[in-house]
């Protein structure tokens, strides 16, 4: 399990290894992606708070990279944080989601990306629930919602 030590030591010193990776062009990504999906996962801006229906879904099931369909997390690590975003304490797996120091707000914070494609996905903060106390706080259009693994 995963804990803030963890999430700023792979922010400072280098991320796992993804299993594979997706690169293209940025006109490649504008063809697949809408307007806001692109503006959000390639550009690194934010979804409105409470945006999206799927801050109060709480069925089973997992959440991809919307990019790359890369398998980022587990509906039973979803949790409403009240924030009107998306939220989880943990990831399916270490190397799926990477981290990158933020200091764009004038705080520093950590970005979250999905490892396999650099898609922005949003931030971890270590305000989450016990076990792990993170709080990984997602945009719904940078995720894709699917019912099995």
């Amino acid at each position: 399990m995963l804990n803030w030590n963890d999430v700023m030591r792979f922010a400072r010193d280098g991320n796992p290894s993804p299993d594979r990776k997706v690169v293209k062009t940025a006109a490649e990504w504008r063809m697949q992606l809408s307007p806001e999906e692109y503006r959000v996962t390639r550009e690194a801006h934010t979804e409105r708070a409470f945006s999206s229906e799927m801050c109060s879904l709480f069925e089973p099931g997992v959440y991809s990279c919307l990019c790359c369909e890369t398998v980022l997390f587990d509906a039973a690590e979803k949790f409403d944080s009240g924030t009107g975003w998306p939220s989880f304490t943990q990831p399916v797996k270490t190397n799926s989601i990477a981290y990158r120091l933020d200091k764009s707000w004038g705080v520093t914070r950590v970005e979250t990306v999905c490892n396999t494609c650099d898609a922005h996905l949003g931030h971890v903060f270590p305000d989450g629930p016990p076990p792990s106390g993170l709080r990984y706080c997602m945009n719904a259009v940078a995720l894709k919602k699917a019912t099995h693994a």
